[in-house]
């Protein structure tokens, strides 16, 4: 992995405790919004889309089980941020959409939310 990968989860989802309701994540749509605001700064990260249900092996592959909340950036083996959440097996990771949308600031340029 070369790229920051960034784990997003699919919109349109069900949860089996709230029957009959669709759901999608605002952390993600959120993150999905600014991705899609700054084409050109997106192509720098590898974007994996997830399904709702558990367990995210696709996650888990790099952050281990105890970490498959999302929305996920996992930066590459070697590469660090101020902003990490946390490491597994030598690679960081942040899983907070406020710390994901100031690394994507710092890493890749983005724009920073207005206060």
């Amino acid at each position: 992995m070369s790229k920051d990968k960034l784990f997003l989860l699919n919109p349109n989802f069900v949860d089996p405790r709230f029957p009959g309701q669709r759901f999608y994540c605002w952390h993600c749509a959120l993150i999905e919004g600014i991705l899609s605001g700054f084409p050109e700064l997106a192509e720098k990260i590898e974007v994996e889309r997830i399904d709702w249900q558990r367990p995210r092996h696709a996650a888990i592959k790099y952050v281990g089980e105890n970490n498959q909340s999302l929305p996920l950036l996992v930066l590459p083996e070697g590469d660090s941020s101020k902003y990490q959440s946390g490491s597994f097996k030598g690679r960081q990771f942040i899983n907070d959409k406020d710390k994901i949308l100031a690394a994507l600031a710092e890493r890749h340029g983005f724009p920073e939310p207005h206060p």
